[in-house]
């Protein structure tokens, strides 16, 4: 239990259901649903939905998203991959031809076709009890009436202001006289209000085959881009079965590929046999983490895609000889040095939500426009900011993440669950783009090696090994005799941008009837329960 005289959090406990999401306009949402008879999924969609009208930087309609879903708490969890897909005409060749040898930010080319709008569709016919269109409602309501902008909201969209100012219909929404919006300033987001409506009164096919789809297309096509009209009707995500290792008595559920889950869970093989000591800040063990992260994020680079168009050794990923391999080649006495730097998706943000209802249905859902604003590009009319989800190709026709028509790209994304003995305990996730395997493993050592309470285990200073330049990301909490410690080991600390990561957090006591929730306080969200 944390000190109470110190400031911070305590984790929230209640009986019946509990929401947990990074802005409490979506808690708030997501508690409305389910106290009007809604479930889980339910419950997660509306908050969603909320969430790219809100905190506009981190999601939206025009991105991706996936799901892990536990019927009544049963540990029988449906996976869900909603990666956007590459166009049709995207090939290495054509790529090649055009001179092109980098996927830049803002430009079509980084855009893969949304696919959140089905995804939604498709979980809540197959598991919610509500219409998309009655769920749509409260996000509806922020875009046109206006909502107030949070403090994380603020600082995320300020820096994104130089991006924002090189396309005008981004600066036509979130710059007033050159200034992104202030903290408590109300917004609005008119245009996606009426594209929401749209949807809500059309379904899915409101999306993907008319008048919106339309503008999107459009505009892509008119900045050189590939996507056609086929592409967007032809979007569906898939069911896919979920993947898992044993950590400390516990079952940890991931996606399988194209997300990185495969990677938190090789996290967690490492450090299953990583001595664990007293403290969690303890500089040996934080270089052991550190290390394990460089090892397995090259494995990452290596060898991750999209399993339907490329061959991905999962089970030797996860395997136990892989494991002892890998934790071998850490020293404990200095940083590895000679790990080729190799190319990769660089650390972003994403939103991520847990739901638990009163009939312990769980919902571990996330949603991403992948870097801060995506590829930085909004279609005119529809209000709908594009993901930038093609960056995380390569265009290494010899790599196995090469793009290709209709591939989806590594993911960075990945909701997670916990069970032991035939039932879920937990439902969890953590924001933070390629950071996110990463934080499972320390997000889960803290909670299981340590003692750490679920609120305790998200709020303890973050570190995290940047794969593309071998700098080490240190939050200004870590004291700074252990930052000292780390660099004599030869680590290079760096501060980040902007706090790394972020996460929820939902822990059901079956015995007790009680639900546990965590929010991160590096967001402007909470979790609430009744």
């Amino acid at each position: 239990m944390r000190n109470l005289e110190l400031p911070g959090r305590s984790p929230v406990h209640a009986t019946q259901a509990m929401v947990s999401t990074s802005s409490t306009l979506s808690t708030y949402t997501a508690l409305d649903v389910l106290k009007s008879g809604g479930n889980a999924m339910d419950a997660a969609i509306a908050a969603c939905a909320v969430q790219c009208v809100v905190e506009p930087e981190s999601t939206g309609i025009g991105g991706d998203c996936f799901c892990l879903y536990s019927p009544g708490g049963s540990d029988k969890i449906v996976a869900f991959n909603g990666a956007g897909r590459a166009p049709k005409a995207a090939t290495p060749e054509w790529f090649a031809e055009q001179g092109v040898t980098k996927i830049e930010r803002q430009s079509p080319h980084s855009v893969t076709i949304p696919s959140t709008v089905d995804s939604w569709d498709q979980l809540l016919s197959d598991h919610g009890t509500k219409d998309l269109g009655e769920l749509l409602q409260p996000a509806i309501r922020y875009g046109r009436e206006g909502y107030p902008i949070a403090s994380r909201v603020s600082f995320d969209i300020a820096n994104q202001a130089s991006l924002i100012a090189q396309d005008e219909n981004m600066s036509r929404v979130f710059l007033k006289d050159g200034k992104t919006p202030a903290v408590g300033s109300l917004h609005h987001q008119r245009e996606l209000a009426t594209t929401l409506e749209a949807i809500a009164n059309g379904g899915r096919d409101a999306f993907y085959t008319g008048e919106i789809a339309e503008d999107i297309v459009g505009y892509l096509q008119s900045k050189g881009g590939l996507h056609t009209m086929e592409d967007f009707a032809d979007v569906r995500g898939t069911y896919v079965e979920p993947i898992s290792a044993n950590f400390r008595g516990y079952t940890v559920h991931q996606c399988p590929p194209s997300g990185q889950g495969v990677i938190a869970l090789l996290l967690l093989n490492i450090m299953g046999g990583i001595r664990v000591g007293d403290d969690p800040l303890d500089p040996e063990r934080l270089h052991a983490e550190i290390e394990a992260g460089r090892l397995a994020y090259h494995d990452r680079q290596g060898y991750l895609a999209d399993p339907e168009q490329a061959e991905v050794p999962v089970d030797w990923l996860l395997s136990v000889e892989h494991a002892d391999e890998l934790r071998s080649q850490i020293d404990p006495a200095k940083a590895m040095t000679d790990l080729p730097n190799l190319p990769g998706p660089s650390h972003k943000d994403t939103v991520y939500i847990t739901v638990v209802d009163k009939d312990r249905n769980m919902c571990s859902f996330i949603n991403t426009l992948y870097y801060n604003f995506g590829s930085g590009l909004m279609a005119p009319k529809s209000g709908v900011v594009l993901h930038n989800r093609a960056m995380g190709f390569s265009l290494d026709p010899n790599h196995p993440n090469c793009i290709a028509p209709g591939k989806r790209p590594l993911h960075t994304i990945i909701p997670a669950m916990v069970s032991k003995d035939g039932r879920v305990v937990m439902s969890y996730g953590v924001m933070g783009g390629e950071y996110q395997a990463y934080g499972h493993m320390q997000f889960l050592t803290r909670l299981f090696d340590f003692g750490l309470d679920i609120q305790e285990s998200m709020d303890l200073p973050r570190v995290f090994p940047v794969p593309e330049t071998g700098k080490l990301e240190v939050e200004s909490g870590l004291p700074q005799n252990i930052v000292d410690a780390l660099k004599a080991k030869g680590h290079k600390p760096v501060s980040p941008v902007k706090p790394v990561g972020g996460s929820q957090a939902i822990w059901i006591d079956w015995e007790e009837g009680v639900l546990t929730g965590g929010s991160d306080p590096r967001k402007d969200g909470c979790a609430l329960g009744f």
